[in-house]
């Protein structure tokens, strides 16, 4: 089969960035010709929260990936398009996370099921937005029209197309794969030496890009609590500000944390992924919204423990109780699991539960079903 990915990939960084390119050598894998598309221009530098949405880190050698989709030159939209139809690929897959990619997207779809051969089928991240924009409903929806089928990663994510009105097209659920491309597992001694951490004391991780859904502000606020205070841990918060850093920062003083903070609010390259979660005990997602989440992913990878939010579809992968804890998104729950988890020593159960239950994220199992979906007529 001959397969084409839309979507962010090198010299873009980030999850989805390293999630295309997986995927790309999953299809690979299976014996299709699969190459990418990416943006020259993904943002416009005054909407882009980061420092930069280029990676400094080499390439992949490996893959096919073409640079040369602009999200907001309309004249891009159109070749890619046109090309695309023209090459007559059997599957088109496009990631889809952003309304504001919409017009882009949705376009180049039109243009390729023009040929009256591809088929065009959605990897849906979120089709309703964490972060609600005037014109996300249209936007939306003029993509998401242009597709032969979806492929969703959580379960919210497929309801929500069916209350957008697109519950007559093909679709189908199926869980985020592992991140198994940050290489093999460390030590958590080694992990911890690697980032000129002491193992003196326990460690929590809240890692990736930081903006106000994923609840740092409420993890700040559960690290205050007088019990989890009372415990030898820290917070390694890694990830780069996609926001002001003023406010956490203000939580950080009034709390008085500074002490048991670790800050490496910068890019993660990929080589230091693998240090981050080894090192830490306990990874920590407490998101006051989400559809799914790589960091999950990356965890199971790594074999760590979890605790994540009851929002959206987090808790579709994190059984509560045998991987980790899911509560609710509140300061107490999250620091009640918190204290439980070093009192009753419950890593060594969570890490065999964690080992148990990874052996269901399967990159084959993602490219067969964006291969069933677009078969379906």
């Amino acid at each position: 089969m001959k397969v084409v990915i839309i979507g962010p990939a090198y010299p873009l960084r980030g999850g989805l960035a390293t999630y295309n390119e997986r995927l790309a050598r999953a299809f690979r894998e299976a014996g299709d010709a699969v190459r990418i598309v990416t943006f020259s221009l993904q943002y416009p530098n005054f909407l882009f929260p980061g420092q930069t949405q280029f990676s400094t880190e080499a390439g992949p050698a490996d893959l096919d990936i073409d640079v040369s989709l602009n999200s907001v030159n309309p004249i891009s939209w159109l070749r890619v398009g046109r090309k695309l139809r023209a090459e007559r690929p059997d599957l088109v897959v496009f990631r889809f996370w952003l309304p504001f990619m919409g017009p882009a997207l949705g376009t180049v779809a039109r243009l390729v099921r023009g040929n009256g051969h591809t088929r065009v089928v959605a990897i849906t991240d979120n089709v309703i937005p964490h972060e609600k924009r005037p014109g996300d409903g249209p936007l939306t929806r003029y993509f998401l029209s242009a597709c032969d089928g979806f492929v969703t990663m959580s379960r919210s994510v497929l309801q929500d197309l069916q209350r957008l009105g697109f519950g007559n097209k093909p679709a189908d659920y199926r869980p985020h794969p592992l991140y198994d491309n940050f290489g093999p597992m460390k030590s958590k001694n080694e992990a911890l030496a690697a980032l000129n951490l002491p193992n003196t004391t326990g460690y929590l991780l809240f890692f990736g890009f930081i903006r106000a859904y994923k609840g740092l502000d409420i993890m700040l606020e559960a690290f205050a609590d007088k019990r989890v205070a009372a415990l030898p841990v820290k917070l390694i918060i890694a990830g780069e500000f996609y926001e002001d850093a003023a406010p956490y920062e203000e939580l950080i003083t009034r709390f008085e944390l500074e002490n048991r903070i670790v800050r490496a609010t910068d890019f993660i390259p990929n080589e230091k992924v693998v240090d981050y979660f080894c090192a830490a005990d306990l990874i920590v997602q407490p998101y006051k919204n989400a559809t799914q989440s790589g960091v999950s992913q990356i965890a199971y990878h790594f074999e760590r423990p979890m605790l994540v939010t009851d929002v959206g579809g987090l808790a579709e992968l994190i059984p509560d109780g045998v991987v980790g804890y899911v509560v609710p998104p509140t300061p107490a729950a999250i620091a009640n699991a918190v204290v439980d988890f070093y009192a009753a020593q419950r890593e060594g159960d969570f890490v065999a539960g964690v080992r148990a239950q990874k052996k269901q994220f399967s990159w084959p199992v993602m490219v067969a079903a964006l291969k069933e979906v677009a078969e379906v007529r």
